[in-house]
């Protein structure tokens, strides 16, 4: 099933796209999609970020080819850092590239979504709290990054998040192709078969220490070949088995 998110009328609720119809739910769907009967023609709404999560647990060197060409040593376990819900965007929605940085880049990344309040879940049971799965864009202020002590600025300026469209709930993750293409070049490409750590064990290790709430994201990392996005340019995030998530730069 696909989920979203999507604002009509000045209004925002949940959906499911079915059948090239937009049928809209009572509330967000995670323990049981509660359907109101109106359904509408995608034209007739436009798309939000498909959650509302209370964070955006985010991980570093997942594959470990990213990692050479960071120049970073691998540690071991799973390196996390933090977006802020205000970096969202949807599909379709513009990057704004901050005056304060003169190199903003792209990473790719498949994301996956908390379907039910989770905390101290084994690998094994964690697949039970994923509700499901969609395309994530890390934005990064490169020279930001490398200025910095630690990530948080250059990850966490406003509009700096994009994903979606939509969160499929019947994803398979595994041996998937992850792509980022720049204005129609393939500029980036992995599997996710590569992923030092797994959807499943991230989300065991992320809840050993913050609960996980449902809508909260986490952002798998990114495979290698990160690079600088263009001002005016179009930005895409192709995952094999997902809806490409496409996004203007100005």
């Amino acid at each position: 099933m696909l989920f979203l998110r999507a604002c009509r009328d000045k209004e925002a609720f949940y959906a499911e796209l079915a059948d090239g119809r937009i049928k809209r739910l009572a509330g967000p769907p995670y323990e049981g999609a509660v359907y109101t009967g109106d359904e509408y023609d995608p034209a007739e709404v436009k798309l939000l970020p498909p959650c509302e999560p209370t964070k955006i647990v985010a991980v570093g060197l997942n594959y470990a080819k990213h990692a050479v060409e960071m120049k970073v040593r691998l540690a071991g376990k799973p390196v996390l850092f933090i977006k802020p819900p205000t970096s969202l965007i949807a599909h379709g929605e513009a990057i704004v590239w901050p005056a304060a940085s003169q190199r903003v880049d792209y990473e790719a990344e498949l994301a996956l979504v908390i379907g039910k309040k989770c905390k101290g879940v084994s690998p094994e049971e964690a697949p039970d709290y994923i509700f499901g799965y969609t395309a994530l864009n890390d934005v990064t202020a490169r020279d930001l990054q490398k200025a910095d002590v630690q990530w948080t600025r250059a990850k966490s300026f406003d509009t700096f998040c994009p994903v979606g469209p939509y969160i499929d709930t019947a994803y398979n993750p595994a041996g998937r192709r992850v792509q980022c293409v720049v204005d129609g070049v393939v500029r980036q490409e992995g599997n996710t078969d590569d992923m030092l750590f797994s959807p499943a064990e991230l989300v065991s290790f992320i809840s050993e220490c913050m609960t996980l709430l449902p809508g909260d994201i986490i952002a798998t990392g990114t495979p290698e070949g990160v690079g600088p996005l263009r001002r005016g340019g179009v930005v895409e995030i192709r995952i094999d088995g997902l809806e490409t998530l496409r996004n203007s730069v100005e």
